[in-house]
C-alpha cells in the first residue's frame, strides 16, 4: 500500500491543492520551492493572488470544476510576483473523493528550445564576426588613408570647408570604433572561472556607473545576504552587469531613473543543456529599471547580434552578454513592460570542494 502523503511529497513538479473557494489547502516539496513560500505561509490564501497566471483562467477553471474534467492550459507565463514569469504548462484536475476541490500542476517548461536558439544565435554572431574580422583589416587601411587626406586638406581650406573634412575624420573613425568593438565581441576568451562573491562585482559596477554613465540615476542594492559563491569569470561577469547598467541608464530620461540591483536564491531553477544533462542555476541576480521598456518589434530577439532598440546602436551589448552567459554555462532573460524591465541572470554556484575564497572587505548587506 503507497503512502498517500509520500505520493503527495515525491512529485517533481509543484503540486498545490485548492479548496472549494480555490483557496490553498495544501501543496507540495516543489510547490513551496516554486512559491518560495512555506505551506503554513501560503495556506488559506486565495490561489491566483499566488499564482499569476497570464492568461485568462476563471471561466474553464470553474467549468472543470462544475463538469468534473481535467483541464490542460500549455505555453503561459506563471510568476509569483516576486521574480520573473517562468513559461509553464498547467494541468487542472478535480480531487476525487473530495467535491469541489482541485489539484492543480504546474511543470515549468524545459528551456531546450530557448538553449537551442541561444546557441544558433552563437552561431550566427560567430559567422558575423568571423567576416568582420575577415574584412577588418581591408576596411581598416583605406579609412586610415582617408582620415589622412581630410585632415592634409583642412590644412588649406575655409572654415566653412573644414566642417565637410571634420566629417568625414568623425564617422572614418566612428567605422574604425564599430570594427573594433566587432573584434573585441569575437576574441573575449573562455571564462576563468573561480569562486566569486556577486556582491562584490554588483558593488564593483554600481561604483563605476555611478561615476560615470549612470550619473543620473538612482541605483539600489536589494542583496540576499546569505547568498553562497557564483561560480564564474568576475572581470566577465562584471562586464555582463555594467552591460544592462548602462542600457538601463541610456533607456532612462534625462531627468534619470531608478535602477534596483538584485539577488536572491531559487532552488528550483534548472537548465537542461545541450548535451542532456540538466545544470542547476540557482543564484539570480536581477537588473530592474523604471524606464519605457524594450520597443515591442525587437523584445524577442534584443539578445541577437546587431540588433538594437537605440537609433546610434551598434546592437553588440547585449550579444555579449548572452555569450558571456553562455560560457559560464548560466541563463540571461528579460521581461520588459512600459515602466518595468527586468534583466534576470541565472548562475551556478560555486563547487562545494572548492577552496575557501579570501577574505573580502566589501559588504554583502542591503543598502541604498
Amino acid at each position: 500500500m503507497i503512502d498517500n502523503s509520500a505520493l503527495w511529497s515525491s512529485l517533481p513538479v509543484p503540486a498545490i491543492l485548492l479548496d472549494p473557494e480555490d483557496r490553498i489547502a495544501d501543496a507540495n516539496p516543489a510547490a513551496e520551492l516554486f512559491l518560495n513560500a512555506s505551506v503554513k505561509a501560503v495556506r488559506g490564501h486565495p490561489v491566483w493572488d499566488r499564482v499569476m497566471v497570464d492568461a485568462p483562467m476563471q471561466e474553464a477553471f470553474d467549468r472543470s470544476r462544475e463538469t468534473s474534467t481535467p483541464l490542460f492550459v500549455n505555453d503561459v507565463d506563471v510568476g509569483t510576483g516576486e521574480r520573473a514569469p517562468l513559461h509553464c504548462n498547467l494541468q487542472i484536475s478535480p480531487m476525487q473523493g473530495q467535491p469541489g476541490f482541485m489539484i492543480l500542476l504546474i511543470s515549468p517548461r524545459e528551456l531546450a528550445g530557448r538553449v537551442t536558439h541561444s546557441q544558433s544565435v552563437k552561431s550566427a554572431a560567430k559567422s558575423a564576426i568571423g567576416m568582420a574580422e575577415m574584412l577588418a583589416h581591408e576596411i581598416k587601411n583605406p579609412l586610415a588613408g582617408i582620415t589622412g587626406a581630410a585632415q592634409l586638406l583642412s590644412m588649406g581650406l575655409s572654415p566653412e570647408d573644414m566642417e565637410l573634412t571634420d566629417l568625414i575624420v568623425e564617422e572614418s573613425r566612428r567605422i574604425v570604433k564599430l570594427l573594433e568593438q566587432v573584434e573585441q565581441f569575437g576574441n573575449l576568451s573562455p571564462p576563468d572561472r573561480r569562486e566569486v562573491n556577486i556582491h562584490d562585482v554588483l558593488d564593483r559596477a554600481r561604483r563605476s556607473a555611478l561615476l560615470g554613465f549612470g550619473a543620473h540615476m538612482k541605483i539600489i542594492e536589494d542583496y540576499d545576504p546569505s547568498l553562497p559563491m557564483a561560480w564564474g569569470d568576475p572581470d566577465q561577469l562584471l562586464q555582463v552587469v555594467l552591460n544592462l547598467v548602462k542600457n538601463a541608464s541610456e533607456a532612462a530620461d534625462k531627468n534619470g531613473g531608478t535602477i534596483r540591483l538584485r539577488s536572491y536564491y531559487e532552488h528550483s531553477f534548472r537548465m537542461r543543456r545541450s548535451d542532456g544533462m540538466g545544470q542547476s542555476l540557482p543564484l539570480q541576480v536581477e537588473v530592474i529599471d523604471d524606464g519605457p521598456g524594450l520597443p515591442a518589434d525587437i523584445a524577442g530577439d534584443i539578445f541577437d547580434p546587431f540588433v538594437s532598440g537605440r537609433e546610434n546602436g551598434t546592437g553588440l551589448g547585449l550579444a555579449l552578454v548572452s555569450k558571456i552567459m553562455s560560457d559560464h554555462d548560466g541563463w540571461i532573460s528579460v521581461d520588459s513592460v512600459p515602466g518595468r524591465t527586468v534583466f534576470r541572470m541565472s548562475l551556478p554556484r560555486a563547487p562545494r570542494d572548492v577552496p575557501p575564497p579570501r577574505k573580502s572587505n566589501n559588504s554583502q548587506s542591503s543598502r541604498e
